[in-house]
């Protein structure tokens, strides 16, 4: 059974992972939307540093902004001087690792829905006078629904099975930092693998549950989009 510090961890995951997914399309869109449409001579460069967590490996990640948000790094020496402390070792520190180590997961999704809209639609809306903002919430949004969706999901699963990344940045502290992920290393280093079993396992059930529900939605969408 799973004791208190497995429910704290948990509790703690799905903090993290719910703050980390709302960042993460606040970020995400204007960022998608914009590598869809500029033709500008950095759109590769910038897609190449979204992608990045893709291939890095995570501690290496987790290294690097271990370094910019520490005591003596640029960020850290910032946020110290405002009076905020460092990030590092802390559940704001877990939140933007996070948002960095998933934004591919919510920005390439993002940038096929968007890319699937087409010129027709924003053209019309042009004809009829609509403004950037207008044309953006009232028919690129609700045309790349199952984008943003399957966006939103993404980034929550991927966030809340993420390792080396929240533990370079994060630690191990009970309560304040120690997400499910490294619970289950505890429990493994411990030899305590029954109570492995009913963390990795519920994990494992948690994102088969996840994906049957993401690629069951697009599929009926992509089912029902020709009979209209």
């Amino acid at each position: 059974m799973l004791g208190d510090d497995d429910l704290a961890a948990l509790w703690l995951t799905f903090r993290v992972a719910a703050l980390s997914t709302v960042w993460l399309l606040m970020l995400g869109t204007p960022l998608a939307w914009w590598l869809t449409r500029t033709g500008s001579r950095w759109k590769a460069v910038c897609n190449a540093l979204v992608a990045l967590p893709l291939v890095l490996p995570p501690t290496v990640l987790g290294f690097y902004l271990l370094v910019l948000i520490g005591p003596n790094g640029p960020i850290g020496r910032l946020t110290t001087g405002l009076g905020m402390g460092t990030l590092a070792f802390t559940f704001n520190g877990l939140v933007v690792a996070s948002v960095l180590y998933s934004l591919p997961f919510v920005v390439q999704p993002l940038q096929t829905a968007f890319a699937a809209i087409g010129p027709p639609p924003l053209e019309a809306a042009a004809t009829l006078r609509a403004g950037p903002w207008d044309t953006f919430f009232h028919v690129v949004v609700p045309l790349a629904k199952p984008g943003f969706l399957a966006a939103a999901i993404l980034g929550f699963a991927h966030t809340v099975g993420e390792f080396g990344v929240v533990l370079m940045i994060g630690g191990n502290i009970p309560g304040q930092t120690r997400v499910v992920s490294v619970q289950v290393y505890n429990h493994v280093e411990a030899l305590e693998y029954g109570q492995a079993h009913w963390l990795a396992g519920g994990l494992l059930a948690f994102s088969f549950a996840v994906l049957i529900v993401m690629y069951g939605f697009l599929n009926h969408r992509l089912t029902v989009q020709p009979a209209k």
